[in-house]
């Protein structure tokens, strides 16, 4: 027998289309990372003086590398009833990306204060998005962490609002900056424990998402649907245990 995890979450409908946008996401992710890091390697290996070219082809595939895992945070929430801060995260990284790739093949075109106010804020939104992506998408249904989670996940955005405050008004003092490393620290903390809590801690057997077995004469079949419907097993076996839920 193996086991599967257990819907924690109502199923998914038949024709849902979570699966395969993932599925797309995913491949553009890898293979636009897959072209930067051959960049790279090209760069590096092609031979000659390391110069101005090769530097921006090399900070190219770390920006493009940087946004591409970025991109796997947001993923976590996809099929949950949290994707829509997926959803908007895998926009709002756009926009530090593009600034960021337009700096580094032109910088005196966009070298202004307001080129990089724009990119501090932008970054600051979709790292904190990627954070809160990755804690909602692990932990989101956990019943047991929730009293971590919320908690880490309200100092997160006020850690965001705090730097946007900050890169906007240039205040002055170390009050500001002190209470910005009081409330770094929590939030890292926070982040971890959920996290740790949520890949390493056991779920109870009645808790939502909690471990159940496939018998192995079904695992044939349960492979078979898996690979014709382009979907996980989890939503596979969501979708059979709605179909019996629903038909005593």
């Amino acid at each position: 027998m193996t086991e599967t995890a257990a819907p924690s979450r109502p199923a998914a409908p038949r024709n849902t289309p979570t699966a395969p946008v993932r599925r797309v996401v995913v491949w553009l992710t890898l293979g636009s990372f897959s072209i930067a890091a051959l960049m790279g390697i090209v760069a590096l290996l092609g031979g000659g003086a390391f110069g101005e070219r090769e530097g921006q082809v090399l900070l190219t595939t770390l920006i493009v590398g940087c946004t591409s895992v970025a991109m796997l945070c947001y993923l976590a929430t996809a099929g949950s009833r949290f994707q829509v801060v997926g959803a908007v995260g895998g926009v709002a990284v756009l926009l530090p990306a593009t600034i960021a790739l337009l700096l580094t093949w032109n910088s005196d075109a966009w070298d202004t204060e307001a080129t990089f106010k724009t990119f501090g804020i932008g970054l600051t939104v979709a790292l904190t998005l990627a954070q809160l992506s990755l804690l909602l998408g692990v932990a989101g249904d956990r019943r047991r962490l929730q009293t971590v989670l919320w908690p880490t996940v309200a100092l997160a955005v006020a850690l965001a609002g705090i730097i946007t405050a900050t890169i906007l008004t240039e205040p002055d003092g170390d009050v500001v900056f002190r209470a910005l490393g009081v409330i770094a620290i929590l939030d890292v903390l926070g982040t971890l424990t959920t996290l740790a809590l949520a890949v390493f801690g056991n779920r109870r057997p009645d808790e939502p998402g909690a471990a159940v077995r496939v018998p192995a004469r079904l695992e044939a079949a349960l492979g078979a649907a898996v690979r014709d419907s382009g979907r996980t097993r989890d939503d596979v076996v969501a979708e059979a245990l709605e179909d019996w839920l629903s038909s005593r």
